[in-house]
């Protein structure tokens, strides 16, 4: 069978990933359903959004620069493999337990498939476009999520056995994608030490620990307010808002996340530090303009806040991914790159779970403007942030991705 192009491969493989986190969006809209069918709480709810979480953590962690020594290629089976277990998961999933081990699956599958694929599109990337696997790295995640909450939404509102044809799609997805990767050249010659890779290596090096301290806030607002809106989103949408339609529940993902992946596209030739300033100043205007429309309980005036941060979204999403491969050497990068993904992740995931407590207490839309309020607060102290990572920026040597 003759192996596919350089080209071709880049873009099947970029197509790969987007059906990934595609995948990951799609049980956001069914949550609200099977918390009507199986009566569990919002608690319930968030854990198992926090477990696909911890699972894709974990993975980037122990397996991230496996790759690296045994090859894409069996990688990117492995993680194609798991993640078809995920979906019969999904597919025969009768309670919450079976519901919670399919995202578990589901993260470290994608937790694989992002490190791996990631590398390869560096692998792959066309030498008269040197930013286009940066910006297709940022692009097709984001994207896929916008895609499959609003897809998948569509779906359960209007097909027919909204809990399995979805992952069923998947699946036919997922069996092409095996078909690509069969054809798809080999990027990552065989090293030794892949034993040694499994070790998990986090390090922020002395010289650039401020650079990254600087972003630490803008990480903490952004990758919050995804866990926010693909965890409770919906069931705000529903409760709060009065809308149970689960088109709406996918259209509150796909306004943050679309948004944001034509952010990422628009700012491609842009400066990192004034993509993070721009982004910061989104962030900022969007959740107040959504912190009111909460608190009178104004759905357009919700949505439109939810656009305005979703540029905020993408245009961080560019800033800190680029920031982070510009003050970093080579040898650096893997270790730094895991502790970017540990903090964005645990802020992913951590205060969407406190949320889902709070709310069984305080209830949704008290709970959804305290954690708003505690993103505006992060975007606030990203702009100041932001204004000492410019003045240490003279002694950053750039790298263009």
């Amino acid at each position: 069978m003759r192996p596919l192009s350089g080209r071709l491969t880049f873009w099947a493989i970029a197509a790969t990933i987007a059906l990934y986190l595609a995948a990951s969006a799609a049980p956001t809209p069914l949550y609200v359903v099977y918390q009507e069918e199986w009566g569990f709480s919002a608690t319930t709810l968030t854990l198992v959004f926090a477990v696909y979480v911890f699972g894709l953590l974990a993975s980037l962690l122990l397996l991230g620069a496996l790759s690296d020594h045994v090859g894409r290629r069996p990688m990117i089976a492995v993680s194609l493999a798991l993640e078809a277990a995920a979906m019969v998961l999904f597919i025969v999933a009768g309670d919450v337990v079976v519901l919670g081990a399919a995202r578990t699956v589901q993260g470290v599958a994608t937790g694989i498939a992002l490190s791996t694929m990631g590398a390869a599109l560096v692998d792959l990337n066309p030498p008269e476009s040197p930013k286009l696997a940066g910006v297709v790295s940022g692009l097709a995640p984001i994207g896929g999520l916008a895609v499959g909450a609003l897809g998948c939404g569509a779906l359960v509102e209007y097909g027919p056995a909204p809990e399995q044809l979805v992952y069923a799609i998947v699946l036919v997805g997922l069996a092409a994608a095996a078909v690509l990767a069969v054809r798809m050249p080999e990027t990552s010659p065989r090293v030794p030490g892949a034993l040694e890779s499994l070790r998990p290596r986090i390090a922020v090096p002395e010289r650039i620990r401020a650079e990254f301290l600087s972003l630490v806030p803008i990480l903490i607002a952004t990758w919050a307010l995804g866990g926010l809106f693909l965890s409770l989103g919906p069931s705000v949408a529903a409760q709060v808002f009065e809308m149970p339609n689960h088109v709406i529940g996918g259209l509150v993902v796909f306004l943050l996340c679309g948004t944001g992946g034509l952010t990422i596209y628009a700012l491609r030739d842009w400066d990192f530090q004034r993509a993070l300033g721009f982004a910061a100043a989104f962030l900022v205007a969007g959740m107040a303009i959504s912190l009111v429309g909460l608190g009178v309980e104004a759905a357009l005036l919700t949505a439109i806040g939810t656009v305005i941060a979703g540029v905020g979204f993408g245009a961080a999403g560019r800033g800190t991914f680029g920031t982070i491969a510009a003050i970093a050497l080579p040898t650096e990068r893997g270790a730094l790159f895991a502790a970017f993904y540990v903090v964005s992740y645990l802020a992913f995931s951590l205060p969407a779970l406190a949320a889902g407590l709070a709310s069984q207490s305080a209830g949704l839309r008290p709970t959804a403007i305290v954690y708003g309020a505690a993103v505006l607060v992060f975007s606030l102290a990203a702009i100041w942030a932001q204004r000492r990572l410019a003045s240490r920026q003279a002694r950053i040597v750039p790298v263009r991705l």
